[in-house]
């Protein structure tokens, strides 16, 4: 399947760079700008994760967020990811190599969706423009959100 959409993605660039070098060109370098401006955030994530993934044994893993870690791997994961401060694309990986590790696939869903929804680093900026009000109710309920996420997860998978 990955030759299939690097085979297309490769027909397009061609095609796109017949029919505009200079658009295309460009549109590489700000791809190659944007990549190695990354590069080094996802090296480092990926780099703490395995080497936290060594240290971690499968057993450690499975007693905090495995899948017999209950609510209470639930809560830690979300807290976790509620602190976290990890672009979308570092956090999918880093989701596969946690389940790939032990990790349960609520915990986990819990993890990635107070990842992406609950910001306590960002909170400052988010008072300044939305006020402390509303960014103290958005982000409490994205963090009572995850745990819904969690439950849906969980009823889904032992429902399979």
């Amino acid at each position: 399947m990955n030759i299939i959409l690097y085979a297309i993605t490769l027909a397009l660039l061609l095609f796109s760079f017949f029919k505009d070098k200079r658009k295309t060109k460009t549109a590489l370098k700000k791809a190659w700008k944007s990549f190695s401006n990354i590069l080094p955030q996802m090296l480092v994530v990926l780099l703490l994760v395995g080497m936290l993934l060594a240290i971690l044994n499968e057993e450690v893993i499975l007693k905090i967020i495995g899948v017999n870690s209950g609510w209470l791997g639930v809560f830690l994961a979300s807290v976790v990811g509620s602190i976290t401060l990890i672009p979308g694309f570092i956090a999918f990986p880093t989701a596969a190599m946690l389940l790939d590790g032990g990790a349960g696939y609520m915990q986990i869903g819990a993890f990635i969706s107070s990842l992406m929804m609950v910001g306590i680093v960002t909170i400052p900026v988010e008072i300044k423009y939305f006020g402390k009000k509303i960014t103290y109710l958005r982000n409490a309920l994205a963090f009572l959100f995850s745990f819904l996420v969690a439950f849906i997860i969980g009823w889904v998978v032992n429902t399979l």
